[in-house]
C-alpha cells in the first residue's frame, strides 16, 4: 500500500532532520546559515507540492485535511515572517529571548510533527481497516 511506503519515506526523513539538527550545533555560522536556507527552500517546496496536492485532490480528500492545508500554509507564513522581523533585532537580550523562543518553538514544531506521525499512522491503518470492509462487503479479496 502506498500511505504504509509513505509512512517509511517519512520516517527516513525524520532520521536525516534529527541527525542534521545535531550537527547544526557543530557548524560554522555561514555553513548553517546555509542550511537553514536550503531547509527553508525546501520546507516551501514541500508546503508548495501539498497545496498542489491539496487542490487536485479537492473532490477525493475529506474537506477538513484542506482546511487543514490552508491553515497550516497561514501558520507557516506567520512564524516565518515571525522568525524574519526578530532576525532584524541586534539588542542582546532580544537576542537572546529570541533564541529561546526559537528553541522552544523548535521544540513544539517537533511536538506537532509527532503528532501529525501519529495521525498519519492512524490514518494508514484506517484505510487499510476500510479496504478490507469494503471488500468483505463486496465479496472482493477472499477465495472460495
Amino acid at each position: 500500500m502506498a500511505a504504509s511506503d509513505d509512512l517509511s519515506k517519512l520516517a527516513d526523513r525524520a532520521r536525516e532532520a534529527e541527525q542534521r539538527a545535531a550537527a547544526a550545533w557543530d557548524k560554522a555560522k555561514a555553513d548553517l546559515e546555509q542550511e537553514v536556507e536550503q531547509a527553508r527552500t525546501s520546507a516551501e517546496a514541500q508546503a508548495e507540492k501539498l497545496r498542489r496536492d491539496a487542490d487536485a485532490n479537492k473532490e477525493k480528500i475529506s474537506v477538513w485535511w484542506d482546511d487543514v492545508q490552508r491553515q497550516w500554509n497561514e501558520h507557516v507564513a506567520k512564524v516565518r515572517e515571525d522568525i524574519e522581523s526578530k532576525r532584524a533585532e541586534h539588542d542582546r537580550e532580544k537576542a537572546q529571548k529570541n533564541a529561546e523562543k526559537a528553541e522552544d518553538d523548535a521544540v513544539f514544531a517537533v511536538g506537532y510533527a509527532y503528532a501529525a506521525i501519529e495521525e498519519a499512522e492512524y490514518a494508514v491503518l484506517d484505510a487499510a481497516l476500510a479496504r478490507m470492509e469494503a471488500d468483505e462487503k463486496t465479496g472482493a479479496g477472499t477465495t472460495a
